[in-house]
């Protein structure tokens, strides 16, 4: 199969980008060969099992292309337009949906989320995670806001670090079922903090609580509100949290790294019949709908003569809200990392790119500064640092002016 794979990945990168939209975009010939030769490496390597890199700058699609395979199992090539689960990437829409409703006046950043749902009163903040969910805890010793959850620094956790709490909540919070956004988000009010809310950033799955206030303030659900609001007006038409029964082909299967192997991931997500309409992750979507989502921000909330952000409410999410909590020249705003010290941070970059990534291995960021958004879709667990890096700096060194 190796064979076959690497045919494929020189076949799909043979067609070179066109020189007019290369120079329209500022991207040099031998940066973007440099850019393919890296992804086919690590398509041939089996690091990685797809590719679909977009590159928008300066007002135009630059580059966009496709390598390897959708599926292991089925060998067949991945070709643009597919569907790939966002996973976290979902996070950016949903708290843009959420923002929309600020701009109404619905809610202050200040305000207490257990004004709105009272089940987030009284939290409390386990001593240790080396426990389970029965761990000793304190009294959280001041109320969560709306802004600590944008900014994850309320103190709520991801479930994600392996730890015996962590797994724990993972398994309260993903598997068990819930009928709705409502129950999952409930379950979350019953389970202890990591710390004190407003004293650390923690990674976590606050942005579901944004889901379920989407729906209190809207009355809609989740998907309703952002079919009406910014899905169906931006012509996200791919973006959904269940695909449509014909259009399931276009599906992109997740694949799994383990112990060096690649292979199709025994668990496939359900892409139909989902009902939990969360914050934090659940999307499916294209490369070219999920451009459309960050051309919007780019243009600070407008996009071909529709306004759904004011300039000013971008620019409130696009700065850090976290100061040096993060570290590694990162901070964070409402709903995106920022790029805070390029140094510091030590990937090409500039100050002021705000970007996320979903546990999938897709990837995205916006440097306003650059006027450029880059794309990156995979399907591959568990999800790593190396690829979102390699994928600034392989992006960035193909500029040329």
């Amino acid at each position: 199969m190796r064979t076959l794979l690497l045919a494929i990945t020189i076949c799909l990168f043979t067609v070179p980008a066109g020189a007019q939209s290369l120079a329209e975009a500022g991207l040099t010939e031998d940066g973007v060969q440099r850019l393919e030769n890296w992804l086919e490496g690590e398509v041939t390597a089996q690091r990685l099992p797809m590719a679909e890199l977009l590159i928008y700058r300066n007002g135009v699609v630059g580059y966009h292309r496709t390598t390897g395979v959708s599926d292991l199992t089925t060998e067949a090539p991945l070709r643009e337009n597919q569907l790939y689960h966002l996973m976290s990437m979902t996070k950016p829409i949903v708290t843009v949906a959420f923002m929309m409703l600020y701009e109404e006046g619905h809610f202050q950043l200040t305000d207490k989320v257990a004004d709105y749902l009272p089940e987030f009163a009284d939290l409390k903040v386990a001593r240790n995670s080396d426990e389970g969910l029965q761990v000793a805890t304190d009294p959280a010793t001041s109320a969560i806001t709306i802004e600590q959850v944008l900014s994850h620094t309320a103190g709520f956790s991801h479930g994600l670090t392996g730890t015996m709490l962590d797994n724990e909540i993972a398994g309260a919070l993903y598997y068990r079922p819930h009928a709705d956004i409502a129950s999952r988000v409930k379950t979350l009010a019953t389970l202890p903090l990591l710390g004190q809310p407003g004293e650390q950033w923690i990674y976590s799955t606050s942005p579901d609580i944004l889901a379920r206030l989407i729906e209190e303030f809207s009355g809609q659900t989740v998907i309703e509100f952002l079919e009406e609001r910014l899905l169906g007006p931006l012509h996200m038409t791919d973006t959904d949290y269940n695909i449509p029964a014909e259009e399931s082909g276009r599906l992109v299967a997740n694949h799994q790294v383990s112990e060096g192997m690649l292979t199709k991931a025994a668990m496939q997500l359900p892409s139909s019949g989902n009902k939990v309409y969360g914050g934090s992750f659940g999307l499916y979507s294209t490369a070219a709908d999920y451009l459309k989502f960050c051309r919007m921000l780019l243009n600070k909330g407008e996009l071909d003569g529709t306004r759904y952000l004011s300039p000013k409410t971008v620019e409130l999410m696009t700065t850090n809200h976290v100061g040096d909590m993060r570290g590694n020249g990162e901070g964070f705003g409402l709903g995106f990392g920022i790029i805070t010290d390029v140094a510091e941070n030590g990937v090409l970059g500039s100050e002021g790119q705000y970007f996320w990534n979903g546990a999938y291995s897709t990837f995205f960021f916006i440097d306003p500064s650059e006027h450029m958004i880059a794309i990156l879709m995979s399907q591959r667990s568990p999800y790593s640092g190396y690829h979102e890096k390699m994928f600034r700096q392989m992006t960035y060194q193909a500029l040329g002016d």
